[in-house]
């Protein structure tokens, strides 16, 4: 054991996150060169390659594909052992990251709020915001993150779910529009053309459910992956955008909004996690400073 250098666990999960020496010697405030020497040292340990060059980029080996989500369990539980706990426990000396998963809407919405937080309570804590392209609940299993925040899905019975905050779509237009005149009726709302935001590509949603029971359907011109793009499309065309409130009240953008005049339901944000974690102090922690951060939204 004498032989066995631990540092060198942090290294290689830094290098097989990031996949790049460059982003691993940032993550780890350290120089490119230190970590070109660490990368061989790990090389020569391990008896692999580990990242080889393809192009201008590096990618993984299988045998490292094999070690990276071994080698991240080690390093959460690592941190783990090596923190206060119980009573004693103090954010101000917690060194560690917590990785959220969540979609661009809510990191735009909530992000820099609960990153000022984070900051004030417990200088040495980083947040990693993952990208959210599904709802599967693996990563948190394997402990691959921290947090899943999002509308609840067809999730896994054992984890555990708390509510954050109700929502509401609203139609969102530019000044101008022609659905601004008058009263906006099911027939008038269906009979614009629109743009609507989704990661998987789908057009049809609870608002089509909704138009369907009154024997309408709207026209959906363009799909895109976010609110963020829907909002911009709207704001340069006559197409109707279909947002949260919360985010469009965060991100108007110059557009207006306008009741949806149909009975669509709310959504609700919840936060959800592993079982294993409900009594770790430092998650524990994190879960008070989402719950407070985010709040009700101002829906108005």
């Amino acid at each position: 054991m004498s032989e066995i250098d631990l540092n060198l666990l942090e290294a290689l999960d830094a290098l097989l996150s990031e996949g790049s020496v460059g982003g691993a010697a940032r993550r780890l405030k350290l120089s490119d060169s230190a970590m070109s020497r660490t990368l061989a040292r790990l090389r020569a340990a391990t008896g692999d390659e580990l990242l080889v060059r393809a192009g201008r980029a590096m990618v993984p080996t299988p045998h490292a594909e094999a070690l990276r989500e071994r080698v991240h369990a080690l390093v959460h539980d690592a941190q783990d052992v090596l923190q206060p706990s119980g009573a004693h426990w103090n954010p101000a000396v917690l060194a560690r990251q917590f990785t959220l998963r969540a979609n661009d809407s809510f990191v735009e919405t909530h992000g820099a709020a609960l990153v000022a937080r984070v900051a004030a309570a417990a200088p040495g804590v980083r947040l990693r915001f993952a990208p959210k392209p599904d709802k599967d609940a693996q990563p948190l299993r394997e402990g691959l993150i921290d947090l899943d925040i999002g509308v609840l899905g067809d999730t896994a019975p054992e984890l555990r779910v708390q509510a954050l905050y109700r929502d509401r779509f609203v139609a969102a237009v530019r000044p101008g529009h022609e659905l601004l005149a008058g009263a906006l009726t099911p027939g008038r709302y269906a009979a614009a053309q629109h743009v609507v935001s989704s990661r998987r590509g789908r057009s049809a949603g609870p608002v089509d459910a909704a138009l369907a029971e009154l024997g309408l359907a709207r026209e959906v011109a363009v799909i895109v992956p976010n609110f963020r793009a829907a909002l911009a499309i709207a704001a340069a065309s006559e197409l109707v955008a279909l947002v949260p409130a919360s985010f469009f009240n965060a991100h108007p953008g110059g557009l207006l909004s306008l009741e949806l005049p149909l009975a669509v339901p709310e959504i609700t944000v919840s936060q959800i996690w592993h079982p294993r974690l409900d009594g770790h102090p430092a998650h524990r922690w994190l879960r008070a400073l989402v719950l407070a951060t985010c709040g009700p939204p101002p829906l108005g």
